[in-house]
């Protein structure tokens, strides 16, 4: 175990670790990034066209990379790896990356959540090449074109609702016979015939190609019948899964495994704060965790200077 102990250690490796990052950086906090090799959402993302400041738009990964060396610029400390373990001690949190343990004051979990995927061929291979899981984001690229959206909740709905005011055609794709979703968003998009037609219980079995989408292939699944659907792209609606499953025994998660935060990015710990896509199952955008990595900085810089003020920091 490292005998050092950091100010604050960020976990994570998305748009909210890096602001987070630069923020205790630029306050002299000298943090500490642990952040694991898996691309993070927006780095899977193409081109990311709601970022405030780039009118023309930006590649998610370059977006995700000038962030990092912008913190690295100010002295944020990066290394690669998953983070495994993290427990509260009496004066410090213990945060394990494989056989290494590092110490910290202050931590700030950032570690995203991962989209659900169907595990289907073509569906790595086109995955930024017509296969996304978010319309906010990539709706737009798909002006005047066909596509198809998989799901049956509130997401796959709010999906299709986004994706309508861009797309020629939206054909969404259920396993069931009927929609999960609320009842006010099914009646929302069920009364826009003119561009949305649904399939039921059906699923996607493979994505076709060339050099972008061009078809979805689908079964149903009570008669086992196999067709294709001629799209231009598909969208995964089917839910996301939080990476927090390390922090169950020490922070307070809601049932859908979710860290729960107030408005001031602060868990039930004191000295823990948690941003970005962990701890917001509803917005799940670039700016939202960069604004939350943002107020988890600031509230981690002033956990610190209350430990000073306190005579409690060693």
């Amino acid at each position: 175990m490292s005998k050092k102990i950091h100010d604050v250690i960020i976990i994570g490796g998305g748009i909210a670790a890096h602001t987070s990052a630069i923020y205790t950086a630029r306050a002299s906090l000298n943090p500490l990034i642990i952040s694991s090799i898996e691309p993070d959402q927006l780095s899977l993302t193409n081109e990311v066209e709601n970022f405030p400041g780039f009118p023309k738009g930006v590649l998610g990964p370059e977006l995700v990379k000038n962030a990092k060396e912008q913190a690295k610029r100010f002295g944020a400390e990066y290394i690669e790896g998953l983070a495994d373990s993290f427990k509260k001690n009496d004066k410090y949190f213990e945060v394990g990356v494989e056989k290494n343990n590092y110490k910290a004051r202050t931590v700030i979990i950032s570690t995203g959540a991962s989209a659900r995927r169907l595990n289907i061929e073509g569906e790595d291979k086109y995955f930024g090449r017509g296969v996304s899981t978010c319309a906010t984001c990539d709706a737009a690229l798909f002006r005047d074109k066909e596509v198809l959206v998989v799901g049956g909740g509130d997401s796959a709905m709010e999906e299709s609702l986004v994706l309508y005011k861009f797309a020629k055609k939206i054909t969404i794709v259920h396993r069931r016979d009927e929609f999960r979703a609320s009842k006010i968003m099914q009646d929302r998009v069920l009364k826009l015939k003119d561009k949305i037609n649904v399939v039921w219980d059906s699923i996607p079995t493979e994505v076709l190609g060339e050099t972008l989408v061009n078809g979805i292939k689908i079964k149903n699944v009570k008669t086992n019948e196999e067709s294709t659907i001629k799209c231009d792209g598909m969208f995964l609606a089917i839910g996301h899964n939080p990476n927090t499953k390390i922090f169950e025994k020490e922070i307070k998660l809601d049932k859908t495994g979710y860290i729960i935060t107030g408005s001031r990015s602060k868990t039930n710990v004191e000295g823990v704060y948690a941003a970005g896509d962990c701890q917001d199952p509803i917005f799940r955008q670039a700016i939202t965790s960069a604004g939350s990595g943002c107020k988890a900085a600031i509230e981690a810089e002033r956990y610190i200077e209350h430990l000073k003020a306190k005579g409690e920091y060693k």
